[in-house]
């Protein structure tokens, strides 16, 4: 990798050796691709050992030398995994890829040995049959229970044949997902368009043209090169006039995966959802969804569809309408054809511009990311007083990686925080926030997390520092809101802590600190001109505000059609034998407001539900888009950087983690339970 020196010799393994760095923090400049499968083989020898430890024991179980000593268990391996995988989907090569398709399935195996263990879970389940006993306070008491119920939805309770069928399930699952995310990247690094014609580059702004140029520099080439990346497509697919260009950039994105190549993913999504139908099965559940809702706050498919339906009720007819104006606006503007999917930003955008005399690219020269990111810093220390500082002896895993020192209001350590905000070919798409560390407290020492924000935001060029559109100011919000979530927790045990909550209600932090991407006061606070310093204007702000719930109608369909595409998938009672593409559109059909384009693929591409964690959760966004927006009127009532308010919030939902049903901690913040009302009068979905 090139974000790991030489530094180490041959005869020692950095992973597997105490961190001598600051704070501990894993040493990415020892690190080398050839140091992680030893270290993997030696980590799971180390955590069997625990494991067997446990098992051995002719003690009576306890919780202690039961159910803390699992929770402590193979920290080393947890450790080496948390570094390993998150270089894998940050900064990954084929040396990375290899490993992960080999280190899987062992971790798959090592996992199954423990849940799938008899006489471990005998000790379990002794310790859980007792806990009204034991005197155990809130928080070992939920530990417990997740500890059993943990075991209990991982085959513990399975015999013979069964139990043999459901290792092979899980270990082929975890090869599954993990191709399945790398096809998505070799076909997203796979297509490039060389524009050679400066006339092809009509209507594009500047900003994009320099990168680019850039690119097509990089790569020794005359001209212009457009990629899959966010930052290229997103811009080229608003702005270029070369209505063909859209259309071919359009049908690459739209296609990833489904090219019947070596990286096409329609048989891993059959096999997949088989797999986790069988699982479910096994289990005693009817399908993968009742299985993984029985842990959410939702519960159940039928409350998620019930949900999905009827803000899906609240939502079309204003999608409707928003496509009608924008096909209307098109063909008075000199569209000749009905309206496609690659015209839909470009005349949107027109549109846009015309009604709010606004454009997104407006905003970019007053977002420079060096000074937002000193506006989100200095956000969260308004709200909850940390703040944050540059620390340059903190090893970095590539380059353009920064490490911070979080502190307290009094000064005492808090987190380490890397940031990570440019697209590279061995970074996956999109953003994210994750953890090197989390939090725990153990032998009366508060152990502080390491947390990464990994985003894909415009690099600089020679003339230009990287320049973010409002929209991405709100992505980078929403990272740092999950980044709060793990920075701020504070319990006992590292399986409760920071965003390991209900899925469902993990986005909460993050959607809730998007809110003040539409405060005025935030705005004029974070937004300088990166020549003049000037501060942004008034009327551009007025103007993003204004313009904040342009196409919200359409944009509430577009995400629910994907929640109800997870759905679909995850609920199946028999297993899939059709084809992929003719499943999705019957599961989207409803929202379907654009003419079907043959060969396009939404699901070969889908990476959150079949290799990330969002299977049969993908509604999460909106079921915490509710949560949210209640959320915020507690802000707007007392003020947006009341520090009150603030403290409630940290103290009774960032601070607790997983310790408490998500209910509970939001109802000690707010008072009452949320209803949709406040998300639908924000959207201006209110008739």
């Amino acid at each position: 990798m090139d974000s790991c020196n030489q530094k180490s010799t041959m005869n020692t393994n950095p992973l597997l050796e105490e961190f001598s760095t600051v704070h501990n923090t894993p040493p990415f400049d020892q690190i080398q691709s050839s140091h992680y499968l030893p270290a993997f083989k030696e980590a799971i020898i180390k955590a069997k050992a625990d494991i067997d430890k446990i098992v051995s024991s002719t003690e009576e179980p306890t919780f202690e030398n039961t159910i803390l000593a699992l929770e402590y268990a193979g920290k080393q391996l947890n450790d080496v995994s948390n570094i390993f995988f998150n270089i894998n989907s940050a900064e990954t090569n084929e040396e990375i890829q290899a490993i992960a398709r080999e280190v899987s399935p062992l971790l798959t195996e090592y996992s199954n040995d423990i849940v799938l263990n008899e006489t471990l879970f005998r000790k379990v389940k002794t310790v859980y049959d007792s806990r009204n006993k034991l005197n155990l306070n809130e928080e070992q008491l939920k530990l417990l229970e997740d500890s059993y119920k943990g075991f209990e939805r991982k085959g513990a309770l399975l015999k013979g044949e069964d139990k043999e069928r459901y290792r092979s399930i899980t270990s082929k699952l975890s090869q599954l997902t993990l191709q399945f995310g790398e096809n998505i990247l070799a076909e997203t690094n796979g297509y490039k368009l060389h524009i050679t014609d400066e006339a092809d580059l009509s209507g594009l702004p500047a900003g994009i043209i320099e990168a680019a140029a850039t690119v097509a520099k990089s790569e020794n080439k005359e001209g212009w090169i457009f990629t899959l990346q966010f930052p290229s497509y997103v811009p080229f697919m608003k702005y270029a006039d070369n209505r063909e260009l859209r259309r071919q950039m359009y049908m690459a994105y739209s296609t990833r995966a489904n090219h019947d190549n070596e990286y096409d993913n329609k048989e891993i999504i059959t096999q997949i959802v088989n797999l986790r139908l069988e699982k479910a099965k096994l289990l005693g559940y009817e399908n993968h969804a009742q299985f993984i809702l029985e842990e959410r706050m939702a519960q159940t498919p039928e409350k998620v569809n019930t949900f999905l339906d009827e803000l899906f009720a609240r939502s079309i007819d204003f999608a409707k309408n928003e496509i009608a104006e924008v096909e209307t606006f098109a063909q008075k503007n000199g569209l000749k054809d009905q309206l496609q999917r690659w015209d839909f930003s470009y005349y949107s955008e027109k549109l846009k511009a015309e009604k709010f005399d606004f454009t997104e690219e407006m905003t970019k020269p007053y977002f420079q990311l060096e000074k937002v990111i000193d506006g989100v810093f200095g956000l969260a220390n308004s709200l909850y007083g940390i703040s944050f500082k540059e620390n340059k002896n903190i090893p970095v895993y590539h380059k353009e990686v920064k490490a911070y020192e979080v502190l307290d209001e009094d000064g005492s350590f808090l987190a380490v925080l890397y940031l990570d905000f440019h697209p590279r070919s061995g970074k996956r798409g999109g953003a994210w926030m994750t953890n090197y560390r989390e939090q725990y407290i153990k032998d009366g020492k508060n152990i502080r997390p390491f947390v990464s924000l990994v985003c894909n935001f415009s690099r600089p060029t020679e003339d230009t520092p990287s320049l973010l559109t409002h929209n991405e100011v709100t992505t980078f919000l929403h990272e740092f809101g999950h980044g709060l979530h793990g920075m701020l927790a504070n319990t006992t045990y590292q399986s409760l802590s920071g965003t390991n909550v209900y899925r469902d209600f993990v986005e909460l932090p993050s959607q809730l600190l998007e809110n003040w991407g539409t405060e005025k006061e935030w705005l004029k606070l974070v937004g300088k001109h990166y020549k003049t310093g000037e501060v942004i204007p008034d009327e551009l702000v007025d103007k993003i505000l204004a313009s904040s719930n342009f196409q919200s109608g359409y944009l509430s369909v577009r995400q629910l059609s994907f929640g109800m595409n997870d759905m679909a998938w995850h609920s199946i009672n028999t297993p899939f034998k059709g084809l992929v593409t003719e499943f999705e559109k019957e599961a989207m059909a409803k929202t379907e407001l654009f003419p079907q384009v043959e060969g396009t693929c939404f699901s070969t591409a889908f990476s959150h539900i079949f290799s990330g964690g969002y299977a049969a959760g993908y509604y999460g966004y909106k079921w915490a888009e509710v949560l949210d927006a209640d959320a915020f009127k507690a802000f707007k009532k007392n003020g947006i950087f009341n520090k009150e308010t603030a403290a409630s919030f940290r103290k009774n939902i960032l601070s607790k983690g997983g310790t408490k049903h998500p209910m509970e901690l939001y109802v000690a913040f707010r008072g009452q339970e949320p209803t949709p009302d406040a998300l639908l009068e924000r959207s201006g979905l209110v008739k």
